[in-house]
């Protein structure tokens, strides 16, 4: 009997040992999840600091694609309300037209909206619509004002029935928050945790059925599980002149400018194909014009204006330009390292890569390869300069110091 009692008391014991084991290891586990998921965020946050950075300085150009202050305050009075009024994206307004159709002849609120694209193209503009065609208040917000779950929370729990919520730049979300909206954007509920530690209590919140607007110039960033749930997800492309033109003749007639056709024409195609940078140039063109002139926006006046302001035919600015200069006539096109074309224009590296590279990649006079940046036959061409001949680049175009494949 003595014998049998010791041997359940070492089972129990080794059993005891085996579970102490399994707790460590799995405190160990959760100890490296945490650890890679502060990682995660403290490399999120550094690389939002970055572009935040790089951000304020393109604010200072003319083509900044970015809102200042300025922009804010006069895109309020120039933003179209109804979808009919909106200039360009035409596959985005149709299929949204559906959307919003649909929901408004059932008499329930529309699926959760994503909007993507670089900035300037009008995604604030169009959650305002979705507003203003459910006939429905809006709340706005931004991910980066979301610090805790307690924020979100606050927001979501105050809303009323059909509410459109704009969250902008929505992948700058912290985690914590993310997490609390899956369950908002299914099920129309929230969980307040109430408490810390082992008597933490969650309280489930019911929240009124609402409609989510994201936007994001950074799509790639959004987690896959957020992504999914919304319903309906919209990229905003590059606007065309013809477009552009219009834009910008209905903001002329807004603000009261005298404006000619040929004045339209050259602004849009000095526009950068975004109509906030188009409305930027035509009050700065318009300045020019009551100034040194007799206020009217003809061609002569917008050419001589944007030449001030030294934004060229193309759309290029002092930057832009300084860029292409540095890797053609420095270093006979490339290619050059990010840091070293960085030093030549005199900028941060982050600054030239954010704020100048997309633009000219975009526009074909720059080429991103293994061994650094590459000018186009068409950034000399820009130039007044004529390319070398040699290696051939992609679409077999002639780039000086493009690898081959056997490079």
């Amino acid at each position: 009997m003595t014998r049998r009692t010791d041997d359940d008391e070492l089972a129990a014991r080794e059993a005891e040992a085996l579970d102490r084991a399994a707790a460590a290891r799995d405190a160990d586990r959760a100890a490296d999840r945490d650890a890679d998921r502060a990682a995660d965020r403290d490399a999120d946050r550094a690389a939002d600091r970055d572009a935040d950075r790089a951000a304020d300085r393109d604010a200072d150009r003319v083509v900044s694609p970015l809102a200042d202050a300025d922009d804010r305050a006069v895109e309020t009075a120039l933003r179209p309300k109804r979808l009919a009024d909106f200039v360009g994206q035409q596959r985005v307004r149709d299929q949204l037209s559906l959307v919003l159709e649909s929901a408004v002849r059932r008499g329930r609120p529309p699926d959760h909206v994503l909007l993507s694209g670089p900035p300037g193209l009008g995604k604030t503009t169009i959650a305002m619509i979705i507003a203003a065609e459910l006939g429905t208040p809006m709340r706005i917000t931004s991910g980066p004002a979301i610090e805790r779950s307690g924020d979100l929370a606050a927001v979501l729990s105050t809303l009323t029935e059909g509410e459109v919520v704009f969250i902008d730049e929505i992948h700058r979300l912290a985690r914590p928050a993310e997490e609390m909206l899956y369950l908002a954007m299914e099920d129309f509920r929230v969980d307040v945790v109430v408490g810390k530690g082992p008597g933490a209590t969650a309280i489930p919140l019911d929240i009124a059925p609402f409609t989510l607007v994201g936007a994001t110039t950074r799509s790639g960033l959004l987690p896959a599980p957020l992504r999914d749930r919304f319903g309906f997800t919209a990229h905003m492309d590059f606007y065309q002149p013809a477009e552009l033109e219009i834009i910008i003749r209905r903001s002329a007639g807004l603000l009261g400018v005298t404006l000619r056709d040929d004045g339209a024409a050259e602004l849009a195609g000095r526009s950068r194909g975004t109509p906030r940078i188009a409305n930027r140039l035509l009050r700065r063109v318009r300045d020019y014009a009551e100034v040194k002139g007799n206020g009217v926006v003809d061609r002569a006046v917008a050419r001589a204006a944007l030449e001030l302001y030294e934004v060229d035919e193309q759309g290029l600015d002092r930057l832009d330009r300084a860029v292409l200069d540095a890797l053609i006539r420095r270093y006979g096109g490339g290619p050059v390292g990010l840091s070293t074309l960085a030093v030549l224009v005199g900028e941060e590296a982050e600054t030239v890569e954010v704020v100048a590279e997309p633009f000219l990649v975009r526009r074909g006079l720059l080429a991103r390869t293994p061994r650094g940046r590459v000018a186009t036959p068409a950034a000399w061409e820009h130039l007044g300069l004529t390319p070398p001949e040699g290696s051939t680049g992609p679409g077999g175009l002639t780039v000086p110091g493009m690898p081959t494949l056997f490079d």
